[in-house]
């Protein structure tokens, strides 16, 4: 039996193959295998559109993001230079510096590739 790898969504074992496509049955999640392919090479971080980011990359934010302790936030349409991917438990995986605002960490969701 060859080795399927666990559901990147919720990290089920019981994964099974379906043609060029892996299925999770817990959660319904489909993937390519070569989407496993890169996620199992490392950090794959993906934008609200399902590109892959890389290092130094230019992103655009989609939303208005509120931001701790500041009176102000990040208006949609914010482009940001130069972000650094992080390994983020809570799901902050691109960490950058906002023109206005300063250094801070976003969540790979709220931002498409420029």
């Amino acid at each position: 039996m060859e080795n399927i790898p666990s559901c990147p969504k919720c990290g089920s074992e019981y994964t099974y193959e379906d043609g060029s496509l892996y299925i999770c049955p817990e959660c319904a999640h489909e993937w390519s295998k070569d989407e496993a392919s890169e996620e199992e090479a490392g950090l794959v971080v993906r934008d609200a559109n399902g590109n892959i980011l890389e290092e130094g990359d230019t992103v655009t934010v989609i939303k208005d993001l509120k931001v701790k302790g500041s009176s102000g936030g990040i208006k949609v349409g914010t482009k940001i230079k130069g972000i650094h991917l992080v390994e983020g438990s809570d799901g902050h995986n691109i960490d950058c510096k906002v023109p206005g605002v300063g250094a801070i960490k976003l969540k790979q969701e709220f931002v498409k590739k420029a």
